[in-house]
C-alpha cells in the first residue's frame, strides 16, 4: 500500500543574475513547502541564475556563481528533510548543458539535462547549450571542488535516468520536452515513473495557458501519473512576462493551480496525492500493460528517503488527497491584457531604480489602453500592500520615495497613480477638443498627475529655423504643399512630441520635490508595428511600450472589458471616437483616419501578420491563403492588391523595428526584430518575382460564386 504524499511545485520570480534575490526566493519556496507538509519540491527552469540570462549563460562566472548558490543551499539545514529539484548550468565535459539538479540532506543525488532544447520564437536555447542526446544512459560527473568539500562526494550521476524514492519513482520533463512529439514522459510513464516533474520557463502570450494546461492533462489522461509543472513568474530581465501558473495534475485532473498573473516573489502550489490512485489508473487500462511491458528500461538513482509518511496515515486530522478542481476559472483575453502587462510593468519599475512612469495620454485608444494597464499596476499593488506583502510594500515605499520615517501603506490605487504615473496632452493647433477633454477625463478617472500643454511655439521654431536656413516654407497637403511637405510637417509635430516626453519625464519629479526619473511608457501597438504605421523616434519611441505586442482589436475589446470591470464610464468615449494622428488641419473636406491612411483595416493588419509570422507565407502564399479565406467578400484582384499594398508598407518601414522600443510580448505575430521576428529591414519593396506569380495567379482565377456582402472572416 501507499501512504498520501504531498508534493509542492512553485512559481518564482527570479531575476537574470540576481543569485542572492534567487537565493532567497527558492529557499523561501522550500521552507514554505515544508511548512505546508511537502517532502517533494519543484522549482522553475534555470531558477538559481534565471532563465534570462542569455549570452550571459556563455560566461564562466554565471556557472560559478550558480554553484556557489547550490553551495549555499547543500549548507542551508533548514532545507533537510525534503527533495529538492532545482535549476542550473552545469558544464560536463567542457559542454554546458540546462540541467535539474536534485539535492537531499546536504548531498547531491543526481544532475538531469535537458534533452531537447526550445530554438524557436523567441529562444534560442541551442546558443548556449547543447542537448543530452544520450537517451536512457548516465554518466559520472565529477562536482566542483567546494561541492565536494561540504557534501564529501566526489562524483554524482549526470544523464537520462529517472529516480527511485522508497515509495516511489520519478521522471524529469524538461519545459520543451512536453511540447515535443515524442514527449518523454510517455516512455517514462511506461517504465514505472509515478510522478513526473516539469520545470518551466513558459511566457505568456494571449490565450496561450489553455494549450499549456490542456497538454498536460493529455499527458495525464493518456499515460497515468501524478505531473508537477513549475514556471517562471514575472520579468526576468527583458520583453517576455513568465506567467507562473505552477500545477500539479493527476489522471487528467487539476489537482491544484497557481496565480496566472501576481505581484508576489513566491508562489508555491501544494497537492496531496495517493499514488495508489496512479496505480489502479495504469493497471486498468490493458493496452498500456502490453506496451509498458515492451519498454525500454531507464538507469535508476536510488535515493534512500520516502515522500510518504506512514506515521501520518491514521493521524487526526486526516491526511487526505486533494480533490480536483471543479472549476480552474481561466483568464479572458481582456483580463490577461489587464493583469500580465500590469505585472510586467510592476517588476520593471521596481527594479529599474526610477520613480514611476510618464504617458504622453493623446485621448486615442492606444494610449488610454497603456493608462489603464498601469491602473491596474496600481490596483494590483494596493490589493497586495493591503493583504500584508511586506514585499510590495517595500518596493513601493522604495518607489515613492516614502522617509523612513513614515510608514507609508497605499490604500487607494488612485492615490497611488497620482504619486508614480503622470499623464500629459501634447497638443497642437491640429488637436481636436475631443481629444483633449477625453485625455483629461481619463486622467481623473485613475488619478494620474496630469499636465496639458500646447507645443505650436516649438512646432513654429523649427520651421523658423528650416525657412531660414534654406528659404523654403513647407506646407500642409490640404494647403496645396506635395506629399513630402505634408510628410515632413507630421513628423516634426511627432518627434518632437517624444523630445518633450523625454524633458518632463526627467523633471516632473523634480517639480514635484522628488529626486527620481521617470520611465518613459510607449503606447504604439503590433498592428501599427507591424505595417509601420508610426514615425521613428517620435512619442512610440519610450523606455517600454506595455502595448507593442497587443492587437488594435484585443485593445478595444479590453477598454469595453474595462469600462466595465472599473466602472469608468469615460472609457465609452474612446470606443466611439475615430483612431487619427491629428496631425494635419482638419479642414470641410478633411479629416485624418488610420485606417484610410492605411489603406488596410486593423482587422487584416493581424490577418497579414499571422500569415506573414505564424503561417510562415510570402507574397504569393499569402494572397493564395486569403483568396479562399476572403473570396466570398472581395475580388482575387481586390485580394491581390492588399498583398501588395501590405508587402510594399512592410518592406520600406521594416527599418522601424531596428529601433522599436521594447515591448511586453503578447502576440505570436509581434515584428520585433530585436528578439522575436529575425527578418531583413532592407528589401527590394517592388517582389518582382512574387508579385508578378500574383498577377498570373488573379488572371487564371475564375469566380464561381458571386461576391457577397458578408464581412471576411479574420
Amino acid at each position: 500500500m501507499s501512504y498520501p504524499v504531498t508534493v509542492a511545485t512553485c512559481a518564482l520570480n527570479q531575476w537574470a543574475l540576481d543569485f542572492d534575490g534567487n537565493y532567497d526566493r527558492i529557499c523561501q519556496s522550500i521552507i514554505e513547502s515544508k511548512r505546508r507538509g511537502a517532502t517533494l519540491r519543484v522549482g522553475s527552469e534555470l531558477e538559481i541564475p534565471g532563465y534570462g540570462c542569455y549570452d550571459h549563460f556563455l560566461e564562466n562566472d554565471t556557472a560559478l556563481h550558480s554553484w556557489q548558490v547550490l553551495v549555499k543551499l547543500l549548507s542551508n539545514k533548514d532545507l533537510h528533510d525534503i527533495l529538492i529539484d532545482t535549476g542550473m548550468p552545469v558544464i560536463h565535459k567542457n559542454n554546458r548543458y540546462n540541467c535539474r539538479v536534485f539535492i537531499l540532506n546536504g548531498k547531491v543525488i543526481f544532475i538531469r539535462p535537458k534533452l531537447y532544447m526550445a530554438n524557436d520564437g523567441n529562444y534560442r536555447e541551442l546558443r548556449w547549450f547543447r542537448p543530452w542526446e544520450k537517451r536512457l544512459q548516465v554518466e559520472k560527473f565529477i562536482l566542483p571542488k567546494i561541492v565536494q568539500d561540504i557534501t564529501n562526494q566526489t562524483t554524482v550521476m549526470f544523464g537520462d535516468a529517472l529516480i527511485d524514492t522508497a515509495d516511489t519513482c520519478i521522471g524529469v520533463e524538461l519545459c520543451e520536452e512536453l511540447f515535443t512529439p515524442e514527449s518523454p514522459h510517455i516512455a517514462m510513464s511506461l517504465d514505472g515513473a509515478e510522478i513526473i516533474l516539469n520545470s518551466s520557463g513558459s511566457h505568456h502570450e494571449l490565450r496561450k495557458l489553455s494549450r499549456r494546461i490542456e497538454l498536460i492533462r493529455e499527458a495525464t489522461l493518456k499515460s497515468g501519473g501524478v505531473y508537477l509543472y513549475a514556471n517562471q513568474q514575472g520579468c526576468d530581465g527583458d520583453r517576455l512576462y513568465y506567467d507562473g501558473s505552477a500545477m500539479v495534475l493527476c489522471n487528467g485532473d487539476v489537482l491544484a493551480i497557481g496565480k496566472q498573473f501576481s505581484v508576489k516573489d513566491v508562489d508555491v502550489v501544494v497537492a496531496t496525492v495517493d499514488l495508489d490512485d496512479v496505480r489502479v489508473f495504469r493497471t486498468s487500462k490493458s493496452s498500456r500493460g502490453i506496451q509498458a511491458s515492451n519498454s525500454s528500461s531507464y538507469p535508476r538513482i536510488e535515493t534512500p528517503f520516502s515522500l510518504g509518511n506512514p506515521k501520518l496515515q491514521n493521524s487526526l486530522p486526516l491526511i487526505c488527497p486533494t480533490p480536483p478542481k471543479a472549476q480552474l476559472g481561466l483568464h479572458t483575453p481582456e483580463q490577461e491584457i489587464n493583469l500580465g502587462p500590469a505585472c510586467w510593468l510592476w517588476d520593471y519599475l521596481r527594479r529599474s531604480g526610477t520613480g514611476g512612469f510618464f504617458l504622453p495620454l493623446s485621448g486615442g485608444i492606444d494610449s488610454c489602453a497603456t493608462a489603464m494597464i498601469v491602473y491596474s499596476m496600481c490596483n494590483l499593488v494596493v490589493e497586495a500592500t493591503q493583504s500584508g506583502d511586506e514585499q510590495v510594500i517595500s518596493d513601493v515605499r522604495r518607489v515613492t520615495e516614502t522617509p523612513e520615517s513614515e510608514n507609508y501603506i497605499p490604500s487607494d490605487p488612485r492615490e497611488l497613480a497620482n504619486r508614480i504615473f503622470h499623464t500629459c496632452y501634447l497638443g497642437t493647433s491640429n488637436s481636436g477638443t475631443e481629444t483633449r477633454e477625453r485625455a483629461k477625463a481619463l486622467a481623473e478617472a485613475i488619478g494620474s498627475y496630469h499636465t496639458d500643454l500646447n507645443m505650436d511655439t516649438v512646432v513654429e521654431s523649427i520651421l523658423s529655423l528650416f525657412k531660414l536656413v534654406t528659404g523654403k516654407q513647407p506646407k500642409y497637403q490640404v494647403y496645396g504643399g506635395s506629399a513630402t511637405e505634408n510628410l515632413a510637417l507630421q513628423n516634426i509635430q511627432a518627434r518632437l512630441r517624444m523630445l518633450l516626453s523625454y524633458l518632463f519625464a526627467s523633471l516632473l519629479s523634480w517639480v514635484r520635490g522628488r529626486s527620481k526619473s521617470l520611465l518613459v511608457l510607449g503606447s504604439a501597438n503590433v498592428d501599427e508595428c507591424l505595417r509601420g504605421y508610426l514615425t521613428k523616434y517620435d512619442c512610440s519611441s519610450a523606455d517600454i511600450n506595455p502595448i507593442g505586442g497587443i492587437s488594435k482589436t484585443d485593445l478595444r475589446s479590453y477598454i469595453q472589458y474595462s469600462s466595465k470591470h472599473f466602472s469608468f464610464l469615460c472609457l465609452e468615449d474612446f470606443l466611439n471616437a475615430t483612431p487619427t494622428a491629428e496631425l494635419v488641419p482638419t479642414t470641410e473636406g478633411y479629416v485624418q483616419s488610420d485606417e484610410i491612411e492605411m489603406g488596410m483595416t486593423y482587422s487584416e493588419l493581424s490577418a497579414f501578420g499571422r500569415l506573414r509570422k505564424v503561417g510562415m507565407c510570402g507574397p504569393y502564399y499569402m494572397f493564395r491563403k486569403l483568396a479562399c479565406k476572403w473570396g466570398g467578400y472581395y475580388t482575387p484582384a481586390e485580394i491581390a492588391q492588399k498583398v501588395k499594398r501590405f508587402f510594399f508598407y512592410y518592406s520600406i518601414n521594416r527599418h522601424k523595428m531596428t529601433t522599436i522600443t521594447p515591448a511586453y510580448h503578447a502576440e505570436s505575430y509581434s515584428p520585433d526584430d530585436n528578439r522575436f521576428d529575425l527578418r531583413p529591414f532592407l528589401y527590394n519593396a517592388k517582389w518582382t518575382m512574387q508579385f508578378r506569380e500574383i498577377d498570373e495567379a488573379v488572371k487564371n482565377y475564375t469566380l464561381t460564386d458571386q461576391v457577397s456582402t458578408l464581412q471576411p472572416a479574420f
